[in-house]
């Protein structure tokens, strides 16, 4: 499989030196907010202005966005700047609205992406169209339905087409207000390497402190861009307030990343290199989430069998589990010896934690 970066995109037509940034507000407020932005943007590495005129938000009663007026704005900003402009659509009227009044890129939404009778209409609505359309993966983990959408819009002849990776909800407590998830943008890169894979930081992070880390992490591992929310004005911003930055901020994110560059032979294998440990780490960090959980649910099962007077060590229930585990193992290519030293320390620990809950 060719690396993306020897795959000529729709971005070639940008003739960027550094990554593409999407920048602006979650939402357009004002006429005079979104022309403010822009202007703070212009002469930025931000080379798409971005702002939100439909907001579909998880309750009523908050703010829904301005609608169709907001395009004017749009429309506005480009003019004075000379920036791209880009706004979400969520059925074919949006589009049909979008496309009157030319709007450079536009992008669908996690709300939508969730739903393929949503992504048909929209991609019926831009059949054969040459703007460029980024699909924001599902609100939930599954690839399929990120896969599926773009399918969908290949299959309209939708000619310019790229993700936007957002992150994913979960109901466990974690850094992040959506878990990234790396490993299911890194699958979905690995299916179509020649799509542009943008990163949306601002709403994995949720909080603006973490989105130059998160821009980081997105380069190490091939990325070809970010969209970042942006407001001169963040914490009075009227959605998504604290996970905005500002143009100021956004400068000094995009000035301290680490781009790597491919010029020769050693470069690129330190390259590919830098990208392999990068997806390791993520990966570690992700067995070490999934074993303090388990260990959480082992001092759980701890405080059942006191409350019961039952023993900790269950010899039946353990070589169960370990035979199980052994199968399992062999078919990922994992020896038995291996599995067999994993899941004894993993039972030990547990024990461990049980045992302490008996000693309380």
């Amino acid at each position: 499989m060719k690396n993306k970066k020897e795959l000529r995109t729709w971005l070639d037509k940008f003739n960027l030196n550094h990554p593409l940034t999407i920048a602006g507000p979650c939402s357009a407020e004002t006429e005079e907010q979104v022309l403010k932005i822009a202007h703070s943007l212009k002469n930025t590495k931000a080379t798409v202005f971005r702002a939100g005129i439909w907001k579909p938000r998880t309750r009523p009663g908050n703010f829904e966005g301005v609608g169709a007026l907001g395009l004017k704005w749009l429309q506005k900003a480009k003019q004075e700047t000379g920036m791209l402009i880009s706004t979400e659509v969520a059925n074919a009227n949006h589009v049909e609205l979008a496309l009157k009044h030319d709007i450079d890129i536009l992008w669908v939404g996690a709300r939508s992406t969730v739903s393929p009778f949503i992504v048909q209409e929209i991609a019926e609505a831009l059949r054969g169209t040459d703007k460029p359309v980024l699909i924001k993966n599902p609100v939930n983990p599954d690839l399929a339905l990120w896969l599926g959408a773009v399918e969908r819009f290949y299959s309209c002849d939708v000619k310019n087409l790229g993700v936007i990776h957002r992150g994913f909800s979960t109901y466990e407590k974690t850094n992040y207000r959506n878990n990234p998830e790396w490993q299911i943008a890194i699958e979905l890169q690995n299916k179509f390497p020649d799509l542009p894979l943008i990163l949306d930081p601002s709403h994995i992070a949720g909080r603006r402190d973490i989105i130059f880390d998160l821009c980081q992490t997105a380069l190490d591992l091939n990325y070809d861009g970010f969209m970042v929310e942006t407001h001169h004005d963040p914490d009075n911003a009227w959605s998504d307030a604290a996970q905005q930055v500002t143009p100021s901020r956004l400068i000094e994110i995009i000035k301290d990343l680490k781009i790597r560059k491919i010029t020769d032979h050693a470069d690129e294998y330190k390259s590919n290199l830098k990208n392999l440990r990068t997806k390791i780490n993520l990966v570690d960090n992700q067995l070490l989430d999934i074993l303090g959980n388990r260990m959480n649910i082992a001092e759980e099962i701890g405080v059942l069998k006191k409350e019961n007077n039952v023993a900790v060590l269950q010899s039946k229930r353990w070589n169960e589990i370990l035979g199980k585990m052994i199968l399992q193992g062999e078919k990922k290519g994992l020896s038995e010896e291996f599995v067999l030293r994993v899941f004894k320390a993993i039972h030990q620990e547990s024990i461990n934690h049980q045992e302490s809950i008996f000693k309380e």
